[in-house]
């Protein structure tokens, strides 16, 4: 699924509290708690995309399986956010830096290790 897709809101409240198994007043808590940011419709309603179903899944997991409260969510969150986006500076930065590479002639080949006594036999190596 292309990311654009991931990010399109698209499930109202009830559908959206049904793919997560949770209560939808569970969902309006997390927005209230900025844990979830469900887009809105013309008329105000709220429309939650398939990547807001994965946040939700994550808090699940965290607050029902690992038994983390909603501010340990709410961290754990935040953090994941920071990781993503250093990410994305980390492989922006590797494409440069490529690039970078790519567009260079190749270095002259170095020398091989040698020794004192080599050097003064053969020279310095050029």
């Amino acid at each position: 699924m292309p990311s654009d897709a991931k990010h399109r809101p698209v499930y109202v409240i009830s559908v959206a509290a049904e793919l997560v198994d949770m209560h939808p007043q569970t969902l309006r808590l997390y927005e209230r708690k900025g844990l979830i940011r469900p887009g809105r419709s013309s008329g105000k309603t709220r429309l939650y995309s398939e990547r807001d179903i994965e946040h939700l899944r994550e808090i699940r997991r965290l607050t029902q399986e690992l038994g983390v409260n909603l501010a340990g969510v709410e961290e754990v969150m935040r953090l994941q956010h920071e990781l993503d986006d250093l990410q994305g500076e980390f492989e922006a930065e590797i494409e440069r830096l490529e690039g970078n590479c790519a567009s260079r002639p190749p270095a002259r080949t170095p020398c091989p290790p040698r020794t004192a006594a080599w050097t003064r036999v053969t020279g310095p190596c050029t």
